[in-house]
């Protein structure tokens, strides 16, 4: 009998709850609030725009071999013989495929009439010009058994393919045969590829922790440590090498310049700033992996930046609001990039201005709340006077240097999962399902 005075007062409670009156939409405009804290401003932090929008292209030259990730140690590719293509002419299988717990993230190299490709779970596979297996190599170490671990890249030098892993190892094989010659373990994962320079191999640790390895034999013969990150992205950046200068990127946004011969510090410099708005500037990983030209380097983040900075000191001498998920390519006056909001971009080289921008297609979905997932746009590259880009949502796109139209494209079956290599007058993609593409 007590609780019917407590039941009555709450009866009447949710009577006036009930009719109260809704709350009212307040008038006005609705604006999203990314693009208030993110506007497409001026593209040039300190500078109102580019110098000249007249493009100027390096001469086409042909090439047989592309080496190394973006072509060379510096990281710049130049403008690459190579037909219309668009045509596919074959492909062949390299491994396992991607899937919810393995990616492939390494981009194809080329030398000696071979094709170089790391899979997702850590198989190199070598195959010919034509489309022919001629090896392949399983690296998971002997003790390991956990088959989760992907990541890693591939370079070639001398007759040796050069491999890191996720396993926190570098690998040195015999090129015509996939024997494997030496191997280095290094402290920490390797999600990103090695570069190789004058008998040297240069590989980044994901404890921010920077390796140089004797490619004879594997000895170690020096380490530098930079700022360490609570994470980062997987297939990060690689080191980029020119005359005596190495520079390092970090999973912070960190660049650091090294003496290759002793291994010492000369500079640090921070790809600093983040596109506000967007989760995804919570990783600052260099993506954009630096590029050298001449005594500027070049290099770009996951979050929202990318600038020029001196070979010499690392001072910055320009940065703009734009992230890069690739190396940029430096191309005459202008270097492209695809940002971090799926736009394909050219950019002043003087000042960093943006002379034009190319939308490409962004989110998997197009329902706002479903929203969770982005396609993967790898590139670009520059060959026969077009920009060729491939995209995990399985197209090869080109486009025209001087405007950004779109002037073709091809389908790649499964998406692509890395950048293509240009080589022999042939375009390489390594799809996700774990197939070698080639067109000409």
């Amino acid at each position: 009998m007590t609780r019917l005075p407590l039941i009555a007062a709450l009866a009447g409670l949710t009577a006036l709850t009930a009719c109260a009156p809704r709350d009212q939409a307040l008038p006005g405009e609705r604006l999203d609030p990314r693009a208030v804290l993110s506007p497409d401003g001026p593209a040039v932090v300190g500078n109102p725009g580019p110098t000249t929008s007249a493009l100027s292209l390096p001469p086409v030259r042909g090439n047989s071999d592309w080496p190394q990730r973006a072509g060379s140690a510096t990281h710049a590719s130049g403008n690459m013989a190579l037909g219309a293509g668009t045509t596919r002419v074959w492909q062949s299988p390299i491994g396992a495929p991607s899937d919810r717990r393995h990616r492939i993230v390494a981009d194809p190299v080329v030398a000696g009439g071979l094709v170089f490709t790391l899979d997702s779970q850590s198989s190199v596979t070598a195959t010919t010009t034509g489309g022919g297996r001629a090896w392949t190599s399983n690296l998971r170490p002997a003790a390991e058994s956990d088959v989760s671990v992907s990541g890693g890249g591939v370079a070639y030098d001398g007759g040796r393919v050069f491999v890191t892993t996720g396993y926190g190892e570098l690998v040195a094989l015999d090129a015509r045969s996939g024997g494997i010659l030496w191997r280095q373990r290094v402290d920490a994962p390797i999600s990103g590829a090695p570069t190789v320079a004058n008998g040297v191999v240069y590989v980044v640790g994901r404890d921010a922790s920077g390796w140089a390895v004797r490619a004879s034999d594997g000895r170690v013969l020096w380490r530098v440590a930079g700022n360490d990150a609570m994470a980062g992205v997987m297939g990060g950046g690689s080191p980029a090498v020119s005359g005596g200068t190495v520079v390092f990127p970090y999973a912070t946004g960190q660049l650091i310049g090294v003496d290759a011969s002793n291994g010492s510090q000369t500079w640090a410099a921070n790809v600093g700033g983040s596109r506000l708005g967007r989760a995804i500037t919570l990783f600052r990983d260099m993506t954009g992996d630096p590029v050298i030209s001449g005594n500027t380097v070049f290099a770009g983040t996951s979050s929202g930046r990318v600038g020029a900075y001196d070979l010499a000191t690392g001072v910055a001498k320009w940065e703009a609001p734009e992230g890069a998920s690739s190396p940029v390519l430096v191309a005459g006056n202008s270097i492209f990039l695809v940002n971090d909001q799926a736009q394909l971009l050219r950019l002043d080289i003087a000042n960093g201005g943006r002379v034009w921008a190319q939308k490409l297609p962004y989110f998997t979905k197009q329902i706002v709340r479903k929203q969770d997932k982005v396609w993967n746009h790898y590139g670009p590259v520059l060959a026969g006077n077009r920009l060729y880009l491939a995209g995990s949502d399985g197209y090869l796109r080109v486009f025209d240097p001087a405007t950004g139209a779109l002037i073709g494209q091809s389908e790649i079956p499964g998406g692509a999962a890395a950048a293509p290599a240009v080589a022999g007058q042939t375009l390489y993609v390594v799809s996700n399902d774990g197939q070698l593409i080639a067109y000409r």
